[in-house]
């Protein structure tokens, strides 16, 4: 499932520069720029509060916008954004124009379900995801929300690498090693296999 849409009002940027964008911030705007889709660049000011509302709301850099300037609507999605490096607050974000073609390549989170099937689990091992994200190529308008890994069949010792994991249709990972680790179910401190056998017949 991809994250829903939503739409943002903004404005033409007159001025650009650090001294203009220093000016919008102190009016309670976020400067943004939209590219791409051979078409120049638009200078854009964002209002902060819905800006850093959609920010914090997670899923940023993988949900569809529409920006809504000067009468027209343009679907976007965010493809980077800059924070104040004391203060944490949004100071710039840049759009990428999409079409229904728009091929992109974003991190989706990973989310290990069943866990509490798995038999691993259930004897004392720790859940370790290695890839909390998956880079992925996929349309701009079927990015999903997450990428869900199945762990009920895990035991001690058990992994799931990325030739495994089964990715929404029309999702392709993006493979900069070789059928990576993505989880594993790791043993706990002082486990072994021949102690936990032999603790029934001891008792």
């Amino acid at each position: 499932m991809s994250r829903q849409s939503y739409e943002i009002e903004a404005t033409v940027r007159e001025r650009v520069g650090k001294g203009a964008a220093r000016a919008l911030r102190r009016e309670a705007l976020v400067p943004a720029v939209i590219y791409g889709d051979k078409k120049p660049p638009l200078a854009i000011a964002l209002p902060f509060k819905e800006a850093d509302k959609r920010l914090r709301a997670g899923g940023f850099l993988t949900t569809v916008a529409t920006v809504v300037v000067g009468g027209e609507k343009i679907r976007v999605i965010p493809k980077d954004y800059h924070m104040h490096a004391v203060k944490d607050t949004l100071t710039h974000v840049d759009f990428l124009r999409i079409s229904d073609e728009t091929i992109v390549t974003v991190f989706v989170p990973v989310h290990a379900i069943n866990q509490e099937k798995s038999a691993g689990l259930k004897r004392g091992g720790a859940l370790s995801i290695v890839h909390h994200e998956i880079e992925c190529q996929c349309r701009a308008d079927s990015i999903p929300e997450s990428i869900d890994v199945d762990v009920s069949s895990l035991n001690i010792g058990g992994s799931v690498h990325i030739e495994d994991v089964k990715l929404p249709s029309g999702v392709k990972p993006v493979i900069h090693e070789k059928n990576y680790t993505v989880l594993s179910i790791t043993a706990p401190v002082g486990f072994s296999e021949t102690a936990e056998t032999a603790a029934p017949a001891s008792a």
